[in-house]
């Protein structure tokens, strides 16, 4: 999963932070395995853009549907006169696939190694651990450096590459199907709003199914299968 600040500056960061954190506190509930794999924050305290792994039962079952740009409205802490605002944030679902799914030439990639920034001690100052590959023929390129190894973070940068270029491919050809075909659900465009969290009402609304619940408090904290619920229900009567 990958989780980006959208629009909204410091607040939509912190917004993407609560949403990490939102998915994690699920996932410990389901059991579900957990693996950060690269993580860029702001001197606000929120999230750039995390990206994570998650392995168990049903995970993608249930997490496949929040694909798209969630919105959050209410009072940030800064805000001195009282006021709503409106931030957003994406999250991705990049499902990773087998060696045989996708077969990636050495040839088309190009792997850079770099000095990596901010926390970590000393040990990260002396070795060019940090790694960025770029896939040559698409352009898409992947950064990082939170382990201290240089063979560890090439591994995750390149299964979060597999991951993007999979996603990418599978995105090319869903365009291709017809709009009948589609499902209700949405398409899981990136560019599609499909949540609002309000803190004013306590309300999370799904848009694409019409779905409200007053349990915002309860949804932030890991109580998530009233919505996932609701959304694989929705998929299936559409069939």
């Amino acid at each position: 999963m990958e989780v980006r600040q959208g629009t909204g500056g410091d607040e939509a960061g912190l917004f993407a932070a609560d949403l990490y954190r939102m998915y994690t506190k699920y996932a410990a509930k389901k059991g579900w395995t957990i693996e950060p794999m690269a993580i860029s924050t702001n001197e606000a305290g929120g999230v750039k853009e995390v990206i994570f792994s998650v392995k168990g039962k049903d995970a993608c079952k249930r997490l496949k549907f929040e694909s798209g740009v969630h919105r959050v409205q209410r009072v940030p802490t800064t805000e001195a006169q009282g006021r709503i605002h409106t931030s957003t944030a994406t999250v991705a679902i990049l499902i990773e696939p087998e060696e045989v799914d996708l077969v990636i030439g050495p040839q088309d990639l190009r792997i850079d190694t770099y000095r990596s920034s901010g926390p970590g001690g000393q040990h990260m100052q002396k070795t060019d651990s940090a790694v960025r590959i770029t896939h040559l023929p698409t352009g898409v390129a992947v950064a990082c450096q939170d382990e201290r190894s240089q063979l560890k973070n090439k591994n995750k940068a390149m299964r979060i590459l597999r991951a993007k270029l999979l996603d990418a491919k599978r995105e090319a050809e869903s365009k291709k199907l017809s709009q009948e075909r589609k499902s209700q659900i949405g398409t899981g465009d990136r560019s599609e709003k499909i949540r609002t969290y309000n803190f004013p009402d306590r309300r999370v609304t799904d848009h694409r199914i019409n779905f409200t619940t007053h349990r915002l408090e309860s949804v932030f904290e890991g109580e998530f299968d009233e919505i996932s619920d609701a959304l694989i229900k929705a998929s299936q009567e559409a069939g």
